[in-house]
């Protein structure tokens, strides 16, 4: 393979050939691995013109596949024109490098292939950032098989013992120049990463926030623009979303919440990518709510959910209270399916992003989970307290008001989350005649908590 061919790792318009092993303790069905394989290459732009497959205990340490089907791979690209192989395995740079001189074929791996894809569809600064940092870090260690002139030397001469000195020499060079700009690339995205810190550190203290997370072409960027004013941009491939987007979501009654749609998951999606896209990740770390977006119609759904959790595990996310959405309902036609789903999941809320099925129902479970459960009380505080008012008047059900002397009486129908959001803004509040802080433990005194849907963390919404 040239240099040329190596630098040019463009998906677009090529003719692929995906290729998958059957390796010892794979869960995944080959079906359903070429079916993804083939989605990420279309999204990258690519033409599937054919697929090969074969089953081994461990891959092949030269070549990854066998002898054998190394010259039925040749064959086969030959046949159908070819001019790229997609192997739905991370691969070893000299593993690379053989099957391309043995196939004559550029040769990506799954890694390289999001990479590419990632590449595409970076359209912010920070985005571009993430991506070059981990496009670097995926070079860096392959630097000596991916570049053919670092092995040569003057005149020609095959590379062997007494002629690595040129070749060594400009190895070092490549390699100094990957860490320098990897360098400065860390700087900028460390200065990009404490914004972001920040920014998420006021959200929380101003808003309640959600977080949409799920596979990627789950839905999740239907749904945002379901529920808030839109703008994120929804397309059926993969990866379609790559930067987070914020927006209100208001949920009826005066009450709102942050909503986010970041970056959808991927099985093996690569370490390089989820360490540097931590600060577009860092949303779905510190949201209060997670909605765990799932495409109930895709066969492979549970096998995703897997993924999800592993992934939101992966990046610190395992903690906040969480739903199960059960997206694309209304592409389930058979009612059998459904009801399989409601066996598995019988918490999960199941919803269509298009025809807004089960949409109401969903934003009544998040309002439960913004203002907790509610309680008809009559509060007493202080006249002065106008930012409290303010929130009882614009927040709240208020069915009575009344003064007496210098205080404030309020019959409402509130919230214990609401209630502790009014004591952080004053504490001289009575419930029912008590101070307030003892009446919320027994007026809202925390329930037992309940089984959680299929095997998602034992707690739902406040506990």
């Amino acid at each position: 393979m040239g240099t040329e061919q190596r630098e040019d790792l463009n998906v677009v318009a090529e003719r692929a050939i995906l290729v998958a092993l059957t390796l010892r303790g794979e869960r995944v069905s080959i079906d359903d691995r070429f079916a993804e394989l083939s989605a990420l290459t279309e999204s990258a732009g690519g033409v599937v013109v054919g697929h090969l497959t074969q089953k081994r205990r461990l891959p092949h340490g030269k070549t990854f596949i066998g002898k054998g089907k190394v010259a039925q791979l040749k064959e086969l690209a030959d046949s159908v024109n070819a001019t790229i192989i997609i192997f739905d395995h991370d691969m070893s740079p000299s593993q690379i490098q053989n099957l391309e001189e043995a196939v004559e074929r550029k040769i990506i791996d799954r890694s390289e292939l999001i990479l590419d894809i990632f590449s595409s569809r970076a359209s912010t600064v920070e985005a571009k950032l993430q991506v070059e940092i981990a496009q670097l870090e995926y070079t860096y260690p392959r630097l000596r098989a991916m570049w053919d002139h670092l092995g040569q030397v003057t005149g020609g001469a095959p590379v062997g013992i007494g002629t690595r000195g040129p070749g060594e020499q400009q190895i070092e060079i490549d390699r100094r120049l990957v860490q320098r700009r990897l360098k400065q690339l860390r700087r900028e995205i460390e200065e990009v990463q404490q914004r972001s810190v920040r920014e998420v550190e006021k959200r929380n203290n101003d808003h309640f926030t959600v977080g949409l997370v799920g596979y990627t072409n789950a839905g999740k960027s239907t749904l945002f623009n379901t529920l808030t004013s839109g703008g994120a941009w929804a397309h059926n491939q993969l990866f379609a979303t790559l930067s987070t987007r914020i927006e209100r979501w208001e949920l009826g009654g005066g009450t709102g919440v942050m909503l986010s749609d970041t970056v959808g998951f991927i099985r093996r999606l690569p370490h390089h990518l989820i360490a540097s896209f931590r600060s577009t990740l860092e949303e779905t770390v510190h949201c209060q709510l997670l909605l765990i977006v799932l495409d109930a119609s895709d066969p492979s759904a549970m096998l995703q959910l897997d993924t999800v959790e592993k992934t939101l595990k992966d990046i610190g996310a395992e903690h906040q209270p969480r739903l199960l959405l059960l997206n694309k309902i209304d592409q389930v036609e058979d009612s059998s399916d459904k009801l399989v789903w409601v066996s598995r999941c019988p918490d999960a809320i199941q919803i269509s992003a298009v025809t807004k099925e089960g949409i109401e129902e969903f934003t009544e479970e998040v309002l439960l989970a913004v203002i907790g459960i509610v309680q008809e009380v009559t509060l007493s505080l202080p006249i002065r307290a106008s930012k409290a008012i303010d929130f009882l008047e614009k927040r709240t059900a208020v069915l009575e008001r009344a003064w007496e002397d210098d205080r404030s009486i309020y019959k409402v129908r509130i919230g214990r989350n609401q209630i502790e959001q009014i004591l952080s803004r004053e504490r001289d509040v009575f419930i029912d005649g008590k101070p307030a802080v003892e009446q919320i433990e027994k007026l809202w005194a925390i329930p037992e908590e309940t089984g959680a849907c299929c095997h998602l963390p034992p707690h739902r919404f406040g506990g």
